[in-house]
């Protein structure tokens, strides 16, 4: 067993959206939610990341990058889709090329709480990947 589940490093990728989910993401890493009780911190770089937090609805001129950056992620990587644009296209109905992603959360813009709980989701599938 890792001890990578336990000592979660998360990067937000943002894949071209309105900044909501961003902000809710960034939200859920304040002292009011406390993810730090789960192990959860964030990282700058996402070489150094476990688990990338994905918004936004995927724009053809940012998909490019946004694989790149994902690629830079080392393995094992769980990615989690956060927001309706993620999922879905969302309101602004983008049908871009997306990076998808093993854990899903819904909602324009998602709770905080959500967000944690895709996080403690994203560390159970890292336990069970293997190094």
């Amino acid at each position: 067993m890792s001890a990578r589940h336990k000592s979660l490093w998360v990067y937000i990728l943002s894949q071209g959206s309105c900044n909501g989910c961003e902000l809710e993401c960034l939200a859920a890493f304040a002292p009011r939610f406390d993810p730090e009780r789960i192990g959860a911190k964030l990282v700058p770089s996402p070489r150094h990341a476990d688990i990338v937090l994905l918004t936004g609805c995927g724009t053809k001129k940012g998909a490019e990058k946004a694989h790149r950056v994902f690629e830079q992620v080392p393995e094992p990587k769980i990615a989690v889709q956060i927001g309706a644009c993620a999922l879905n296209g969302g309101v602004f109905k983008c049908r871009g090329p997306r990076i998808e992603g093993q854990v899903k959360v819904e909602g324009c813009p998602p709770d905080p709480t959500e967000i944690i709980g895709a996080i403690k989701q994203a560390a159970e599938l890292l336990k069970c990947s293997k190094s």
